[in-house]
């Protein structure tokens, strides 16, 4: 017990001019769940205005947080962008463009976002896909992640002071199913790997991953509100969907049926005639043999499995309120990139047009106003940005930029661009206010793409060909160099 002296003192601080005074739950650093999905466009969230795709619970959770517009992930593929937010380090400062998590090139003396946490004293716990793990095999196999090609696991087991995998049937999994890829005659059987399969699923949530893995969750939230003064936690939560193929139980198809009532995105004659061949996806509806019918199968497969996703989430947000926990934890909802839904006949990740390069970002910081902003932000800012909000050091080596103020002021102006890539040689992606430059190859042999965001927010016209934006070219083309020279000056000492 404090001595009467002790209390009298505190109470004398507390009634002080200015002093910021704390309840009980402010009183402790915060928990963190970090919930990510797999493969997510903004534009297939109903908070971020999709009137079609159903996901009451993420937007229930953008309801109450900051919704940020302008998110940008640092590489429009699964390992190199989630190595690069789990190591606090752009691409091309270590060099991670494959599947793997980063530590060979931080080293053991560089900690890792949730290796930060777990040495200031927080329970860091993983459950499936956080650093690369490979969709569907990984998930088949249960392991802790391995590359496409079944080599070495990429998860990062210094991050973690336990962690769960989820395995499940993918594409295997009992139901009706139809591979849409390469397929135009119909006789393809469904099949694995990286291919747009639609798999109407017979059973319950609990068939799948994502539904082991939200159970999971929930078990592991009541396990550590059973236990009152246990060090706070650092969860995160790895959702596979809406990542290929399109599984989820029938039900959450249901909304979607008849496929054939869908709405593609506007398809404009001569759309690719003014980008370079560089900037044409690597799956289009044309390489990809999907028709009409079998691009809007995929687009219903897509949102059945994203609302599949969502109903996973909600059952993670509501064990934590059902815990009592909900007004001392930071939650952050995020994908690893966006992805093409027939956006200029393109289909999938690995571009750096706008749909491939932005993100979902939600976060819900207990005690903060709901808002939504516009300032740019990048998943890399995510490990400074945590760190600050639960008074962790905000190590001075990272990449990334501290985006807490923002939850006080949404007009708060952390960015003035993003930057983004699809591989060590190009795409490079440079976001500004009005422009979008889209550089391929370091020395742009490839070629080069320019928009004005502003007249042409989707990109249709390559401004890049005409004389007159020679001038805009150029500076975008010294910002680039000195953006790259700049990430990769690091403290890393391999430069």
């Amino acid at each position: 017990m404090k001595s009467p002296l002790f209390r009298l003192m505190l109470l004398l601080t507390l009634c002080a001019p200015g002093a910021v005074v704390l309840n009980a739950a402010e009183a402790k650093k915060p928990n963190v769940l970090f919930i990510i999905s797999d493969d997510l466009t903004a534009t297939a969230l109903s908070c971020y205005g999709n009137t079609v795709s159903r996901t009451p619970n993420i937007d229930r959770l953008a309801a109450r947080g900051t919704r940020f517009t302008r998110a940008y992930c640092q590489a429009t593929f699964c390992g190199p962008s989630r190595a690069s937010f789990m190591s606090g380090y752009y691409p091309h400062a270590t060099g991670v463009f494959g599947y793997v998590s980063g530590r060979a090139a931080i080293g053991p003396e560089r900690a890792t976002w949730a290796q930060h946490f777990k040495n200031a004293g927080y329970h860091t716990a993983r459950i499936s896909k956080i650093f690369h793990m490979g969709v569907p095999g990984g998930i088949e196999e249960g392991g802790d992640g391995r590359d496409h090609d079944g080599g070495n696991g990429t998860d990062d087991p210094a991050s973690w002071t336990e962690r769960f995998n989820s395995p499940g049937p993918e594409w295997k999994a009992p139901g009706v199913g139809e591979t849409l890829e390469g397929n135009p005659d119909g006789k393809k059987p469904v099949v694995g790997g990286n291919t747009f399969v639609v798999v109407e699923a017979d059973g319950d949530d609990m068939v799948h991953s994502d539904g082991r893995t939200a159970a999971k969750a929930c078990e592991l939230i009541k396990q550590r509100a059973a236990a009152p003064g246990q060090q706070p936690f650092f969860l995160a939560v790895g959702f596979v969907r809406p990542h290929v193929p399109f599984v989820a139980p029938k039900s959450y198809f249901a909304p979607y049926l008849p496929y054939d009532k869908l709405t593609l995105p506007e398809k404009v004659p001569g759309d690719w005639d003014d980008i370079p061949k560089a900037g044409i996806n690597y799956k289009t509806s044309v390489n990809m043999k999907m028709d009409v019918r079998r691009q809007k199968k995929a687009l219903g497969g897509y949102y059945a499995a994203v609302a599949f996703m969502d109903a996973q989430v909600g059952k993670v947000l509501n064990a934590l309120k059902e815990a009592g926990l909900d007004d001392n934890t930071i939650v952050i909802f995020t994908s690893d990139h966006g992805y093409h839904l027939g956006e200029h006949d393109f289909w999938a990740k690995v571009s750096v047009h706008e749909e491939s390069a932005s993100v979902p970002l939600i976060i819900r910081v207990p005690g903060k106003k709901p808002a939504v902003c516009h300032s740019f932000a990048e998943l890399l800012d995510l490990y400074p940005t945590l760190s600050r909000l639960c008074g962790l050091e905000v190590p001075s080596h990272i990449q990334g930029k501290d985006l807490s103020p923002i939850f006080d002021h949404p007009g708060h102006k952390v960015r003035d661009a993003v930057f983004c890539i699809n591989a060590a040689d190009g795409g490079f992606l440079i976001r500004e206010e009005k422009w979008a430059f889209i550089q391929y190859g370091e020395n742009a042999a490839k070629g080069i793409e320019l928009f004005d965001m502003v007249k042409d927010p989707k990109q249709y016209t390559n401004l890049a060909v005409r004389p007159e934006f020679r001038p805009i070219v150029d500076e975008f083309k010294a910002k680039l160099a000195a953006k790259l020279k700049a990430v990769r000056t690091n403290d890393l000492g391999r430069r």
